[in-house]
């Protein structure tokens, strides 16, 4: 029998208020024309037309004049394709412009689900018996894109959360494309995403230094793609080698928004269609510096890419793919320490049951072994985890998704030894979680979802999602919950 599992009242629901300003663009031939019109207006007119924008959006965003001005150097390239020399435009057309090519977008108007919780690096202030933590959660809005949302939140004496008012002015990152590449593991992920027997290759090959920047990348790109006897397979070879590029970045959020203002949306070509199922933890390193991780899947509507995000205060944050045979999956999840002086990786390679990998590089991953099978009827379909382990001590605490009838998804919890983790020692019979009546029904009926629980004064807080749409917690005292694992065992 599982042990006694409260769930809380508080529910985080969607909030189709919360908006930022994305670039609008409906290709060259209507924007060609589009740019024509708002230029042959009257100077008064252009005037006129920017005021009333700013009247009805500048208190929705927090420097809005910044993103219209941001969004009309995107056009650059075709003014001057149309012969406009944007520095002649007054700044009033520049402005007027880059609201013509702006549109509103409700991050979280969809579903706000699959959270996952770390504690704030920032504890100061706290009363005895209480932690600030970081709750994440996937935001989906218009067309099911998906993003990376905060709150902060206090967990107090009795293990009730209390969320912080969220900020209204939403902020999306400047991001930099600064990674500096090295050619051998560039090559080498190539190889993985498609056969290199191309014009383009061989040629691409010879250009490349043994590091190189964006930039450069893109200058050898574009030699390459000029050559006369370039084919379309060469073609298709140079389009997925600037994918790939683009999926490494960096970003910053400005100091003075609040964590909850802070949208990771889309930004690469690889994730263009959502960047799907965060999985935060905090990492201890061998000199016992922390930071903080997240495996999440990207989504270009056709293929999905296992990708790192790090941090250590949660306004500069960086992103790069992970590598390997086995990084070709969903639901990977890092331990939060080395294990026998390497990296150690949850993942479900075959989509039905649950493997360990190791690595002495963190974003390289070739090698995995089974640890789990489904055994019970409700994960007969499948079992996955929900989150990083949890290192406690009766061994690595790991909650598991199990599918079973009528695709319903349930929470179970397993635990692995500490040094050994590829070994279980004990998994519960029975789900901790079951969808009741009123999480049944959503975007997606029947599931309960989480990415990630934590350990709070003796106690297992669990953030969950419902069928896909909102989120919830449930609390688990731990000691019973192990002491059920360990009787459970073998």
């Amino acid at each position: 029998m599982a042990p006694l599992l409260i769930r809380k009242d508080t529910v985080f629901q969607p909030d189709s208020s919360r908006v930022i300003a994305r670039f609008l663009y409906n290709g060259d031939d209507r924007s060609k024309a589009l740019i024509s019109t708002i230029l042959a207006l009257e100077t008064s007119s252009q005037v006129r037309q920017l005021n009333s924008v700013l009247r009805k959006y500048a208190k929705r965003h927090r420097n809005i004049l910044k993103v219209f001005e941001r969004h009309f150097r995107k056009l650059e390239v075709l003014l001057k394709a149309m012969q406009i020399d944007p520095q002649d435009l007054e700044t009033n057309q520049r402005l007027l412009i880059g609201a013509y090519f702006t549109m509103e977008y409700s991050i979280e108007a969809a579903a706000f689900f699959n959270p996952s919780i770390v504690a704030d690096p920032d504890q100061s202030g706290v009363e005895l018996g209480e932690t600030r933590v970081i709750l994440s959660f996937r935001a989906t809005g218009e067309g099911h894109i998906s993003s990376i949302v905060f709150r902060s939140a206090l967990i107090d004496q009795n293990n009730d959360i209390v969320i912080e008012t969220p900020g209204r002015l939403l902020d999306s990152p400047e991001h930099v494309r600064n990674h500096i590449y090295k050619k051998k593991s560039f090559l080498s992920k190539l190889g993985e995403m498609q056969d290199l027997d191309n014009l383009a290759y061989p040629t691409l090959e010879g250009k490349l230094t043994e590091t190189f920047t964006y930039e450069e990348l893109k200058r050898y790109v574009e030699e390459t793609s000029r050559l006369p006897e370039m084919d379309i397979a060469g073609a298709v070879f140079l389009r997925e080698v600037m994918w790939l590029a683009s999926s490494h970045y960096e970003m910053d959020f400005s100091l003075d928004t609040d964590i909850s203002e802070r949208v990771i949306f889309p930004i690469a070509d690889t994730e263009k269609r959502g960047i799907e199922d965060a999985r935060f933890v905090c990492f201890t390193n061998d000199k016992q510096e922390r930071s903080y991780y997240a495996t999440y899947t990207a989504y270009d509507g056709i293929n999905i890419l296992p990708k790192l995000l790090t941090t250590r205060d949660f306004y500069h944050f960086k992103v790069l793919p992970l590598h390997g045979e086995i990084a070709q999956n969903k639901g990977m999840a890092l331990f939060p320490r080395k294990i026998k002086g390497k990296y150690a990786m949850l993942c479900r390679i075959d989509g039905v049951n649950n493997y360990i990998a190791y690595s002495d590089n963190i974003s390289v991953w070739r090698k995995a072994t089974l640890i789990q099978t489904p055994r019970f009827p409700w994960e007969f379909v499948q079992i996955g985890n929900c989150g990083s382990p949890i290192e406690t001590r009766a061994g690595w605490l790991v909650l598991t998704h199990g599918v079973g009838p009528m695709r319903e998804y349930v929470l179970g919890a397993s635990l692995f030894e500490l040094e050994s983790p590829e070994n279980e020692i004990g998994r519960l019979i029975n789900p901790l979680l079951i969808p009741n009546a009123s999480e049944r029904d959503g975007y997606v009926p029947n599931v309960v979802y989480s990415c990630g629980a934590f350990v709070h004064n003796q106690s297992l807080i669990i953030p969950y999602a419902t069928s896909d749409y909102a989120s919830t917690y449930a609390v688990v005292n731990l000691e019973e919950l192990l002491e059920d694992l360990l009787r459970d065992k073998d």
